[in-house]
């Protein structure tokens, strides 16, 4: 025992010295901060500037690509119940997601916030789509029971509305009425395919109504391939982008 004990302090005392060897006596004397401005007065560094430039060209080139054609000016607004942009939007979803799962009932794939600029008329490029839909967000369909699905028509209704495709109702005094999902009454005793994105369905800008599910299936589609997909098969097929008001929300 006393042997091992001695070869414990004799290890203990090794590694005090180890470190103390290690340490090279040096001990901070002084630091200083400085900011520097980054804006147009700054000169160009042309070997930054060479370095970059390459794979400035690649994307630029990806970026330019036409995917089809817009025959209106698509505009972003967080005020109005219904938008031909949030029609586009929802429209173009939807149809990508039902080619996965032909069960969905409706979607409400992104809220107004999400969709984040506007889509010109003539050319619809990758870049376009880029910027309107920035994030990686995944489209997901759920099974809600009836009253989930009121939950998020409630949450549709008080927020004077949002981008959705297979619904029809009215907003009166902030609640949803006269609602129609695929065409068919709204029922609360039934239950519905909902297609929506990862991130509403995680109470994303204080969505409801995906808290507790019957069923998630993940499609294996980002929102963003979705509306690419979309353009892109309407060109093949000779037709331009023209979404339309119809009256799928209103509000008094």
């Amino acid at each position: 025992m006393d042997y091992l004990r001695s070869f414990r302090n004799y290890l203990a005392l090794l590694a005090v010295l180890l470190v103390a060897s290690c340490s090279s006596g040096y001990q901070l004397a002084k630091s200083n901060r400085a900011e520097y401005a980054i804006n147009k007065d700054v000169a160009v560094d042309s070997s930054v500037v060479k370095t970059y430039l390459p794979y400035k060209k690649q994307l630029d080139a990806e970026m330019n690509q036409v995917l089809g054609y817009s025959d209106v000016l698509m505009v972003k607004s967080n005020d109005l119940p219904e938008t031909i942009l949030g029609n586009f939007f929802s429209d173009a979803a939807l149809q990508q997601a039902l080619k996965i799962d032909p069960t969905i009932d409706f979607a409400m794939p992104s809220t107004k916030g999400g969709i984040r600029v506007d889509v010109p008329k003539g050319d619809i490029k990758l870049s376009n789509i880029f910027e309107l839909m920035p994030f990686e967000n995944e489209l997901i369909a759920f099974t809600l029971k009836g009253t989930d699905v009121q939950q998020l028509l409630n949450f549709i209704a008080a927020t004077s509305g949002q981008p959705v495709a297979g619904l029809r109702m009215k907003i009166v005094d902030r609640k949803p009425v006269d609602v129609f999902i695929n065409g068919k009454a709204f029922d609360p005793n039934k239950t519905y395919r909902v297609l929506t994105s990862d991130y509403i369905a995680g109470g994303g800008d204080n969505a409801l109504g995906f808290k507790d599910p019957i069923e998630k299936k993940v499609l294996d589609l980002k929102v963003r391939q979705a509306l690419i997909n979309y353009v892109k098969e309407n060109q093949a097929a000779g037709k331009t982008i023209n979404p339309k008001l119809d009256g799928r929300i209103t509000k008094d």
